[in-house]
């Protein structure tokens, strides 16, 4: 039997406990070995949204096969969180030292370097507290806009929902990406994503302006952007003129909207062809005739990516 053991502190983000938990709950359902432990340093913890949790203050007998998890908690800055005892920090590496697994989830990464288990290994967190991370653990390899790293038997992930894809990246792991692939099905995951993936799709980094008109445009191209979307279907739909419709398209977003649209085609099909799919399948399901239009904006998407390059519009 493998412990899967919870750290709560205070302010604990539900979700970031829960997605983990939820996980390997389920694959204890199908029929794992998994047990699950939530310990605190009191019985009583208040988590961010005002649930309270009951916790073990004692620790139970761990071993390498056994799993520790470090929740996030709501807080600005990692400066202003809780602050984990000695004798939590002294567990964590412990168990690292005897062969054990640690992970983290948002903020949580904070507590596994003031272990010093991030010194010289690559990880990663919420990304509006990455920088923090980098300034607090100066020897920690931070790395930005992805789901999860993993390194020497530390696993970390970005922010809140992340934990399930970091949990179901540890079952996939240990016992296979088909029991992975089985308990996101039970929980009604859309998808597995890996580590490298970003942390925020092109349906989310285009999603801060205030436009209403430009928002509904959105909803339309999400929902069917392997489709083709002639610019006056587009403007139609939103009530005004296609010149007026690419104007308030590119201020509020800084594209045009098919430009939008090949952003969201090519970011599925990077999805695809990380599970496995050849080029010429992933942009056929996403909706290009054939890979030749695919391979020049993966192209182009990588010459944005080049310091220096300039912005396409």
């Amino acid at each position: 039997m493998s412990h899967v053991v919870f750290v709560l502190l205070p302010g604990v983000h539900l979700l970031d406990l829960a997605g983990p938990a939820q996980v390997f709950s389920m694959a204890a359902d199908l029929g794992q070995p998994y047990r699950l432990c939530y310990v605190a340093e009191c019985e009583q913890v208040r988590s961010a949204q005002g649930l309270p949790l009951t916790a073990r203050t004692r620790w139970p007998d761990l071993g390498p096969g056994d799993l520790i998890v470090v929740p996030g908690w709501r807080a600005p800055t990692l400066r202003g969180g809780p602050e984990p005892g000695p004798a939590v920090l002294a567990r964590l590496r412990a168990h690292h030292a005897c062969g054990g697994t640690v992970a983290s989830v948002c903020a949580g990464a904070d507590v596994l370097g003031r272990a010093g288990l991030l010194d010289g290994r690559r990880c990663t967190t919420h990304h509006d507290l990455q920088d923090e991370l980098a300034a607090r653990h100066r020897r920690a390899i931070v790395t930005r806009d992805v789901l999860f790293t993993t390194d020497d038997r530390v696993v970390t992930s970005a922010g809140i929902a992340s934990g399930i894809d970091l949990a179901l990246h540890v079952l996939a792991v240990r016992h296979g990406p088909a029991l992975a692939a089985q308990v996101a099905r039970s929980m009604v995951v859309y998808t597995r994503r890996n580590g490298h993936e970003p942390q925020a799709s092109a349906m989310l980094r285009h999603r801060s302006h205030l436009d209403d008109i430009v928002h509904r445009v959105q909803d339309l191209i999400d929902a069917r952007f392997t489709e083709q979307l002639p610019l006056a279907y587009l403007a139609a739909g939103a009530g005004v003129s296609e010149r007026t419709l690419t104007r308030l398209f590119r201020r509020a977003t800084g594209l045009t909207p098919l430009r939008y649209q090949q952003t969201l085609r090519r970011e599925h099909a990077e999805h695809l062809v990380g599970h496995g799919a050849t080029v010429e399948t992933a942009a056929r399901e996403v909706g290009f005739e054939d890979a030749r239009m695919l391979r020049r904006l993966r192209a182009r998407a990588l010459g944005d990516q080049t310091p220096n390059s300039p912005a396409g519009a």
